[in-house]
């Protein structure tokens, strides 16, 4: 070999040294390399294999049709198709590719040749090397990227969905985060919760059907991820989504069977597909929203307790104002009263109503049931009486027409006991009508206990004809002496419970009151509701309590 064969042969190495390693494109590396060769070496017949995905395959092939690119490379179909030499690129034991070279015409390969190829092909593995390591940093710092800009899409969807406290605005937020995401011009959101309205948004579907979503309910809640809408077992839901031409579902799941909902995104633009990535990333965004769908509604659930609260706050002010704002004061006569609801409004009355002089219409009542609707039939009850006191001569009278009135008005199980006492001051003595009212004490001054018992049927419970010819209100008497006292109350006095369920029963209270029967009828009172509170203990209280003490004084 001649110096100036060598020089130029190193000149030329040298040049394609600068060459292959000023690409960073590793096809770019392997088109200057190939063509290098073959101009150098006036061969028409050549290819380039490299390792790709754990096989060596095809990369280039020129004037060499039978071999396609990205084949995997077999030598013996190499050599068949016209390639003569293949040398590898790189180490011998673990070379990055190989260069086949066909027979240049008239001639053979010679070994400087031979000799200059692997040293070029030594350089090119090194260029290969660094390409590779480039595309997969570029890879790396995409994927990076990719994952940055979903993170900051997670954080605004995040952002977005903590400012707003209303579930449509929720499903607005995320239906148009998903549908940006990718592009996406046809999509469907439905959420529900039972007892709320249902939350549907759609683009570019018809799926108006998912508002009745009790019809694909069960199909719904067995979702747990997203899916693309091919591998759905076969149902209407599938179906419906197939014919608006969806893609893939993801489910909103908040934990709770109460609660469920999906999104449903049409096809991607330039017929690209929706990644397991995408899946997973879709996910993400879907779960944070289910966590805000639960947020919105529960808020929605506090505000709606609060108007309720509210508006229970305030018919348990108007209630209140129904009972009197003080008791008359009688001569001879000492009364006291208290009523406590066991809920916010009660069902409980009491009233003491002037009919002429000193006289008074004294009323314990007890309205089926409890809370609001309760408290409503307790103004009934409170209208109607003030209405025909004065009107109406007797007690039967009195009780019969009431009885009548709120029949007419109250449903059939609606009814009202009542005890009604019109007393005279001056000489103690009193006359009353009991419609099916708790039995009421009579303490004398000696502690011997008698009780009223009732004498008719509760208001508004049967029909006036009926109460006529079977069960007619009687009007009976009593009379109080000085020391004496009569105890008007409703059962949630004597059917107080303690732990275990036991009542505190007319007997008790009769015994509570005998030792301090002295005391003045507000004392009375207060210390009764005391002992039914160290008799219950912990016990919740379940019915309205109320308790009227008239005492005669000298």
């Amino acid at each position: 070999m001649s110096t100036s064969l060598d020089a130029s042969r190193l000149e030329a190495l040298l040049e394609s040294a600068q060459l292959l390693h000023s690409s960073l494109n590793i096809e770019d590396l392997l088109r200057h390399l190939l063509r290098s060769v073959m101009g150098r070496l006036l061969i028409s017949k050549a290819l380039i294999a490299v390792e790709e995905d754990g096989a060596m395959r095809v990369a280039l092939a020129r004037g060499l049709p039978k071999l396609a690119v990205g084949e995997k490379f077999d030598e013996e179909v190499v050599r068949a198709s016209g390639v003569d030499l293949i040398l590898p690129i790189g180490d011998q034991s673990h070379p990055t590719g190989f260069l086949g070279l066909a027979r240049p015409l008239n001639r053979e390969i010679g070994d400087e040749e031979i000799e200059f190829l692997r040293a070029l092909l030594g350089i090119a593995a090194s260029g290969v090397a660094n390409a590779r390591a480039h595309a997969e940093a570029n890879n790396l710092n995409l994927a990076l990227d990719q994952k940055v800009q979903e993170l900051k899409t997670l954080l605004d969807l995040v952002r977005g969905l903590t400012s707003n406290l209303e579930p449509d605005d929720v499903a607005q937020l995320l239906a148009l985060t998903l549908a940006g995401r990718w592009a996406v011009r046809r999509y469907a959101l439905m959420a529900w919760k039972k007892g709320h309205p249902v939350v549907l948004r759609m683009k570019g579907m018809e799926l108006n059907d998912l508002a009745n979503y009790e019809n694909y309910e069960d199909q719904i809640l067995m979702m747990t991820e997203a899916i693309r809408v091919a591998d759905m077992p076969e149902s209407d839901l599938k179906t419906k989504l197939r014919e608006e031409q969806a893609e893939v579902v993801f489910p909103i799941d908040a934990g709770d069977e109460t609660t469920g909902g999906i999104v449903v995104l049409g096809p991607r633009p330039g017929d690209l597909s929706y990644t397991d990535a995408d899946l997973e990333f879709g996910m993400g965004l879907v779960a944070q929203a289910a966590v805000a769908f639960e947020n919105s509604w529960y808020f929605r659930e506090a505000i709606e307790r609060k108007k309720v609260e509210q508006e229970l706050a305030l018919a348990a002010s108007i209630q209140q104002n129904l009972f009197p704002a003080q008791l008359p004061k009688m001569a001879n006569l000492d009364i006291a009263a208290r009523n406590r609801p066991a809920r916010t409004c009660g069902g409980d009355y009491f009233d003491a109503l002037h009919i002429s002089g000193q006289t008074h219409l004294i009323c314990v009542a007890d309205v089926s049931g409890k809370g609001l609707p309760a408290s409503l039939l307790m103004s009934n009850m409170q209208a109607t009486m003030r209405a025909l006191l004065g009107r109406i001569p007797t007690l039967t009278e009195l009780a019969t027409l009431t009885n009548s009135l709120l029949y007419a008005t109250t449903p059939d199980n609606k009814y009202i006991t009542a005890i009604l006492v019109e007393l005279d001051p001056e000489t103690g003595k009193g006359r009353y009508v009991n419609a099916g009212h708790q039995d009421c004490l009579l303490m004398r001054a000696d502690g011997e206990a008698e009780w009223i018992k009732s004498t008719g049927t509760p208001l508004g419970l049967m029909a006036p004809d009926i109460i006529e010819m079977v069960a007619p209100y009687q009007e009976k008497s009593f009379e109080l002496h000085p020391g004496d006292f009569v105890a008007l109350f409703s059962d949630g006095v004597t059917e107080a419970q303690d732990e275990d369920e036991n009542e505190f029963g007319e007997e008790r209270l009769a015994e509570f009151l005998r030792p301090i029967k002295h005391e003045p009828a507000e004392i009375l009172v207060e210390k009764v509701f005391h002992e039914i509170d160290r008799f219950a203990g912990s016990a919740p209280q379940y019915d309205d309590i109320t308790l009227l003490i008239i005492k005669k004084t000298g």
